[in-house]
């Protein structure tokens, strides 16, 4: 039985004092939560953030991190150092840092295995832009996002992976993909698991939906056989929105 697994991703958005704010309203509305919940902070608000949720049922996320372990890497911030701060669970490959900040499937790969190596748990972020869908292509397009995101990865590892489908034409649009149309996508995916590492595994797997999730449409979503959870954006960036979300049904 897969556990719904909720998680918000606040992007680049919050100074200290609204982080500070936010987590503790959350640490509040979700502690009688019964799924698995997240909150990742943008960088600067990782070392704010951390203590308020540690020890309640929030896991705390990182958007992104390097491909190196350390080193002469301007800019970047290594799994060493998310670690250092206590994150649990690393954003990868989320279509902004895939289509914006041109990432191939390569570097996104060697990302999620030095997650693993380090402990971390690893979202994997895959879905299609509107021209592929429009073309028939999303299916292919997440077969082989999905593929190429875990080449190398051994069974004995997926249980630290989450996939999560974003539709890009989706994301903080005000535009959803059907549940029916998300579900059909998760069900292909689960079966590219099944090809992969057989379909005990498949079965496991949790696959969030991500793509303007909001209150009104959550449970619906959350009631397809194959959707999972949620990797919620906008609707993250407040207590109202997103705690009805986190606490569907």
């Amino acid at each position: 039985m897969r556990n719904y697994y909720i998680a918000g991703n606040w992007k680049m958005h919050k100074t200290r004092a609204e982080a500070a704010a936010l987590a503790g309203e959350l640490v509040s509305g979700l502690k009688d939560g019964k799924h698995k919940y997240l909150v990742a902070p943008s960088f600067t608000l990782l070392e704010t953030v951390a203590p308020l949720v540690k020890g309640t049922n929030i896991r705390l996320g990182a958007q992104n991190m390097a491909a190196e372990e350390q080193g002469a890497h301007t800019g970047e911030t290594s799994v060493l150092q998310l670690k250092d701060l206590g994150v649990q669970t690393v954003i990868l490959g989320h279509s902004e840092r895939r289509h914006l900040y041109k990432e191939d499937d390569a570097l996104i790969n060697k990302k999620v295995k030095l997650a693993l190596q380090h402990g971390l748990e690893a979202i994997l972020c895959i879905g299609e832009l509107l021209e592929e869908r429009e073309a028939g292509k999303a299916e292919a397009v997440c077969e082989r996002q999905t593929v190429k995101g875990l080449e190398g990865i051994p069974a004995s590892s997926l249980s630290g992976i989450v996939l999560a489908y974003e539709p890009v034409w989706a994301i903080g649009t005000g535009k959803t993909a059907t549940p029916e149309d998300a579900d059909a996508i998760h069900a292909c995916v689960r079966n590219v698991i099944a090809k992969l590492y057989g379909q005990a595994e498949a079965d496991k797997i949790i696959i969030q939906y991500g793509g303007s999730v909001k209150a009104d449409n959550a449970a619906r979503l959350m009631s397809k056989e194959n959707i999972d959870g949620a990797l919620v954006g906008g609707a993250a960036l407040k207590a109202e929105s997103f705690v009805p979300i986190a606490k569907f049904g």
